[in-house]
C-alpha cells in the first residue's frame, strides 16, 4: 500500500529500529524554536479557541498558502511535531497556524466541554472565520494522531471547499475502539496510563477553576461522578468524554467519531501517512484501500512508530514528505 516515488520512501534511523523508540524519540527529543503570534477566536457558544501563528505574515506567504495544524491528544501548538513542520515552512516562506483545541493553549476554556477525537465542529467554525479573513488564500491542513482523526472526519463531512487545497493526516487512529483497546494491554498500557493520568488531572483542574468563574459549568463536570477511580482511556471516554459531549457512552462515541467511516466521502486531495509498527494503532484499525475515496492516498510504512518517522537521511523525513506532497 505504499505510494509515492522512491525519494519519499521511509527508512528509519538505525538507532531507532522499532515503533516505541521512534515514538519516544519524537516525544522527548529537543524541539525546534518557533516564535508564535497568538490569535483568539471567539466561538458561537461563548467559548474560545486560541491559534498560534508563526510571525510570517499570511499575506506575504509563498503562493498565498496557509498551513493549518491540528495537534494530538494532550498536545498543543508547542508539540515537537508541529514546531518541526512550522520551522521548515518558515524556511520556505510559507505561513502556518496551529489550532489549540479547547483547554490546550495554556489557559482553561470557559465551558465544561473540552475536545475529543470527533470535535470537527470546532475546526469547521474556526476555519470558516479564517476563510472569511483570508478569502484569497488556499489552506493546507495537517493533522496528527487525534487531530488527524478530527481532520479526516471533518473533510468527510464537508467533502470539499474551494479554499482547501490539500490535507495530510499522520498516525490516524481510524478506529477509535480498537485503539482504545490497544492501550489496555501489553506495552500499550504504558501509553494509556500516561494519557489517562493527564486527562483526569486536566479535568480535575478544570472543575476547580470553573467553581470560581462559572459554577454552573463546574456542576456539569461534578455530575459526571468521581474521576479518581478512572484507570483507562476507555473508562475516561465512557464516564467523561461521551456524556459531556452528547454521546450515549464510549461505544457510541467511538462509532460516531471514528474517521474510517468518513474516508470515502473526502474530496480534498489527501495523504495518509501511517506506520505498521505504531504502538498505539493496531493493524486492524488501518483501512483497506477500498475504503478510501479517489482523492485519498495512503503511504503505509513498515516502520515509523506513532508520529515518529525519524530517519537519518533526511533527518526530517516526515516534514519533507509533507512539504513534497504540498508542493506537487
Amino acid at each position: 500500500m505504499t505510494t509515492g516515488t522512491s525519494e519519499n520512501e521511509f527508512i528509519p534511523a538505525w538507532w531507532l529500529p522499532e515503533g516505541h523508540s521512534q515514538t519516544l524519540w519524537r516525544k522527548f527529543s529537543p524541539a525546534e524554536t518557533v516564535v508564535h503570534r497568538r490569535q483568539r477566536i471567539e466561538l458561537d457558544d461563548s467559548d474560545y479557541i486560541d491559534l498560534d501563528w508563526t510571525t510570517l505574515d499570511p499575506k506575504e506567504s509563498k503562493g498565498n498558502t496557509i498551513v493549518f495544524f491540528l495537534h494530538g491528544l494532550c498536545g498543543c501548538s508547542k508539540s515537537s511535531y508541529i514546531l518541526a513542520m512550522q520551522s521548515l515552512l518558515n524556511d520556505q516562506g510559507i505561513s502556518s497556524v496551529a489550532m489549540n483545541f479547547r483547554g490546550c493553549s495554556g489557559e482553561m476554556n470557559r465551558l465544561a466541554r473540552a475536545y475529543h477525537s470527533g470535535v470537527s465542529e470546532d475546526v469547521n467554525e474556526v476555519f470558516s472565520k479564517l476563510a472569511d479573513e483570508y478569502p484569497v488564500h488556499k489552506f493546507v491542513f495537517v493533522g496528527y494522531s487525534l487531530g488527524a482523526n478530527v481532520l479526516l472526519k471533518w473533510l468527510g463531512e464537508i467533502e470539499s471547499h474551494p479554499n482547501i487545497r490539500k490535507a495530510v493526516a499522520v498516525s490516524t487512529p481510524f478506529e477509535l475502539e480498537y485503539c482504545s483497546q490497544a492501550m489496555l494491554q501489553g506495552v500499550g498500557r504504558i501509553y494509556g496510563q500516561y494519557f489517562v493520568s493527564r486527562l483526569v488531572k486536566d479535568f480535575q483542574n478544570k472543575q476547580q477553576h470553573l467553581q470560581s468563574f462559572n459554577p454552573e459549568q463546574a456542576a456539569r463536570i461534578a455530575q459526571l461522578g468521581d474521576t479518581c477511580s478512572i484507570s483507562s482511556i476507555w473508562e475516561f471516554d465512557d464516564q467523561i468524554t461521551a456524556p459531556l459531549h452528547g454521546f450515549e457512552g464510549a461505544e457510541d462515541y467511538y462509532r460516531k467519531c471514528s474517521s474510517s467511516a468518513f474516508l470515502s466521502s473526502i474530496a480534498v486531495d489527501t495523504l495518509l501517512i501511517q506506520s505498521k509498527n505504531d504502538p498505539m494503532i493496531p493493524p486492524k484499525s488501518i483501512p483497506d484501500r477500498e475504503m478510501l475515496s479517489p482523492s485519498v492516498q495512503m503511504q503505509l510504512t513498515e516502520k515509523g512508530g506513532h508520529v515518529g518517522f525519524v530517519s537519518s537521511n533526511p533527518d526530517n523525513w516526515l516534514e519533507q514528505r509533507i512539504l513534497n506532497f504540498m508542493q506537487v
